[in-house]
């Protein structure tokens, strides 16, 4: 399963593609959609936009990630948040493709296994989880990189279960 997770953004949104294969996880790409804050918002949405089905053209995702907005500054913040979220979730349904949304709380449990983790612990798990010489670049992209991690031990978790209701055994 190929997963991109998204960390969107007003200014920057974050994306990162990784690979389950087996029980491992690997680094495919990650980075970051920018849009210079002095073009107008709607400007930027389109560069996010355009941005993001560029990204999901090129790697061919099985399923997108997109971290959930939980809290903002003000309402402003959280309104044009919740904009470049938005951007993100059509670009992955345009193209057809199955979106899961999660938590930062959720997202740091999963990869750190403490959800009111700081940034520093999620990027440094994970460049550990992913086996990298160097930490992620930038920050947005370690964030992206984390919500896709999520997904794919949330998927896991879940075919457990499944599998447990079903009676049978599957290896996590």
């Amino acid at each position: 399963m190929r997963v991109l997770g998204i960390d969107p953004g007003s200014v920057v949104s974050g994306f990162g593609v990784v690979d389950e294969e087996g029980s491992r996880i690997r680094f495919v790409d990650a980075g970051h959609i920018g849009a210079s804050a002095r073009l107008p918002f709607p400007e930027r949405l389109k560069k996010m936009y355009d941005g993001i089905e560029a990204v999901i053209s090129k790697h061919g995702p099985d399923a997108v990630a997109v971290e959930n907005v939980f809290f903002a500054r003000n309402v402003n913040s959280a309104l044009k948040l919740g904009h470049a979220r938005g951007v993100a979730l059509l670009a992955a349904v345009n193209l057809s493709l199955p979106i899961f949304e999660y938590t930062p709380t959720e997202i740091k449990q999963s990869v750190v296994g403490y959800g009111n983790a700081e940034k520093a612990q999620v990027r440094q798990m994970v460049k550990t989880l992913l086996k990298l010489s160097s930490l992620p670049e930038p920050l947005d992209a370690s964030d992206a990189l984390a919500c896709a991690i999520c997904h794919i031990h949330s998927a896991r978790i879940n075919e457990t279960i499944r599998a447990a209701a079903r009676g049978k055994s599957v290896r996590p």
